[in-house]
């Protein structure tokens, strides 16, 4: 069986979302090409740009990680985020590489991609991704996918939601847009001491509950209604003895401070700032909260369910896909912190719920959401886009 090159241009430095998303497929591609005799060998590179050093020195941490996992890299320099002085070299590394299929990944990867003609010569895959901005940059976001994705030879995207939404915005038929929703692989269980020196370092006690929300802190995400709900909670069960726990880091964290103070939960908040491992918060959590505004097939999800954490989240996007009300978490809608606030305290309240709910999610992760049935999934959509193309030469 010949192997499947694959090239897949990735804007990131540090491992986010995407990149990890990347990274966790090669690495499962390989397991799967190693254990089962039918399935093709996966070679990738990935292709990333730098504004800072532009060199192949000091690479990021994704780089990094791309290299310890074996692909190959590429670091094309830029001076801007949509820098069309990169298209020549762009070109040069894909007709070098000559790759069976090149995968774009953002908004500006897929305008690149269309600038710079290669989807004439090579089979191309765009992945959408959801956009994380609103108001004028997401108006402008629309108008350069309107441009390009109709030119790709499949669109793949993270939720029935966005594929309705994509087709609707960019004219492409809704029958070239693919669903695929992101997978997960166990981790190691965090063991007791290790959540108790986390605790002790937080300020937590034993006694006190303890509500968990991991993610960027930007507006879509909405932890202002998270805030607010878990004000009220406080004011409606003022008996349970809680803490909320902010894991992550952004723009809105000046913002959501200040409304924790302005509501009087300052003492009651803890934001951590970016943490590399988050295991040991998820092990630690009563209750994991998702009160977001718009969301894809968020990963973070999955690390809850996957930790067997009891989840409450906003019914948006792809979330009611992932999850069902009182099966497998309690979904709410958005933009009301009472009912948020209410959602929390039946799981904190009811302990047969929140186990059912918990294991049920947990069996989920593995039945739906597993690396193997994530990577089978889009090796036969790639083969199929590599053999329609092939035809077409």
């Amino acid at each position: 069986m010949m192997p499947i090159k694959l090239l897949t241009i990735v804007e990131a430095t540090t491992i986010n979302a995407v990149a990890k998303t990347v990274l966790e497929f090669h690495q499962s591609a390989r397991e799967l090409s190693q254990e089962f005799a039918d399935f093709p060998v996966v070679e990738g590179c990935v292709l990333t740009f730098d504004r800072q050093r532009g060199d192949q020195t000091s690479p990021g941490n994704f780089v990094k990680a791309a290299r310890d996992l074996g692909l190959g890299v590429e670091i094309i320099p830029e001076r801007r985020r949509f820098d069309l002085s990169v298209i020549p070299a762009l070109r040069r590394i894909v007709d070098a590489r000559r790759p069976d299929l090149v995968i774009t990944n953002s908004v500006k990867s897929h305008f690149l991609m269309w600038r710079s003609r290669l989807w004439k010569k090579h089979a191309w895959v765009a992945f959408h991704h959801g956009y994380t901005d609103t108001d004028r940059k997401m108006r402008l976001y629309n108008r350069l996918d309107r441009w390009s994705l109709p030119h790709a030879h499949r669109l793949i995207t993270v939720c029935q939601a966005f594929r309705q939404e994509l087709a609707a915005s960019t004219g492409v038929s809704i029958d070239s847009v693919s669903v695929q929703h992101n997978s997960i692989r166990r981790q190691p269980a965090v063991n007791a001491a290790e959540v108790e020196a986390l605790r002790q370092r937080l300020g937590i006690s034993g006694s006190e509950r303890v509500v968990l929300s991991v993610g960027r802190l930007s507006r879509e995400k909405a932890h202002l209604d998270l805030i607010q709900a878990f004000q009220l909670l406080r004011e409606t069960n003022p008996e349970v003895p809680l803490k909320l726990i902010l894991v992550g880091d952004g723009l809105e964290r000046a913002h959501l401070e200040a409304a924790a103070e302005s509501l009087g939960c300052k003492d009651r908040v803890i934001f951590t700032g970016q943490v590399s491992d988050v295991r040991p918060f998820y092990a630690m959590a009563d209750v994991f909260a998702l009160p977001s505004h718009s969301e894809g097939s968020p990963n973070v999800l999955l690390e809850a369910m996957a930790a067997n954490v009891p989840v409450v989240a906003t019914a948006v996007g792809g979330v009611p896909e992932m999850v069902h009300d009182n099966e497998s978490a309690l979904l709410v809608p958005s933009n009301d912190p009472p009912l948020l606030a209410a959602a929390i305290a039946m799981m904190l309240t009811d302990k047969d719920l929140a186990q059912r709910l918990g294991k049920n999610a947990a069996t989920l992760v593995d039945t739906q959401h597993a690396p193997e049935n994530y990577v089978r999934s889009l090796v036969e959509i790639y083969s199929e886009v590599i053999d329609h193309r092939a035809q077409d030469f």
